[in-house]
């Protein structure tokens, strides 16, 4: 009993850790990228053609970007509608602790039941531990497995304001269990 109650209680202790946000807005202004980006950095670059190209950045200005992808590709900011960023990617931390969790719940169902079908006073007690260890662990791993084979995000780093005047127009489906329908949102 008192392996199931370590058990659950680190459960609770990795759940309930606290979560951070690591959203930051795009910047408006293609002379502010230089806070967001530096040379090195591996952006998606939309074009005003609406290409995306990928490339590293070699050099950054107020008003151009050049990219290392075959060549070097010079980006002047009237040319760039929109510029993307892949965030690190963090699956296999999250998929650590999430197949921990689940391992640490496994680990706890196994010594509860084994010690229900037997003695577990008169038996190796470090055994047991050992297995839910084993199993906790194995959890872990297959967690930061799975989580290393998931892509990171890609976030909007800018997006060029567009000409004076103009008007965007989104819609989007909502299908929720309860609601069905569209969203419409029109910005200037």
């Amino acid at each position: 009993m008192r392996h199931t109650t370590s058990a659950v209680a680190l459960l609770v202790a990795l759940l309930a850790r606290p979560v951070l946000a690591a959203a930051q807005e795009s910047v408006a202004s293609f002379d502010l990228l230089n806070t967001r980006l530096k040379p090195g950095d591996t952006v998606y670059i939309t074009d005003a053609q609406g290409r995306e190209i990928k490339g590293r950045i070699s050099s950054l200005t107020q008003d151009a970007l050049t990219l290392e992808d075959d060549g070097a590709r010079l980006f002047a900011a009237p040319n760039v509608s929109a510029i993307h960023l892949r965030q690190k990617n963090h699956a296999v931390r999250n998929g650590a602790f999430v197949g921990l969790a689940v391992g640490i719940g496994l680990a706890a169902a196994y010594g509860h039941t084994y010690c229900s079908n037997h003695d577990c006073e008169a038996e190796d007690p470090n055994l047991l531990g050992l297995a839910e260890i084993l199993i906790a662990g194995g959890g872990a791993a297959i967690g930061a497995t799975v989580g290393h084979f998931l892509p990171g995000h890609k976030r909007i780093v800018y997006r060029s304001p567009g000409p004076s005047g103009s008007a965007r127009l989104s819609i989007a489906p909502v299908i929720t269990p309860r609601t069905k329908g569209v969203a419409l949102s029109y910005s200037f």
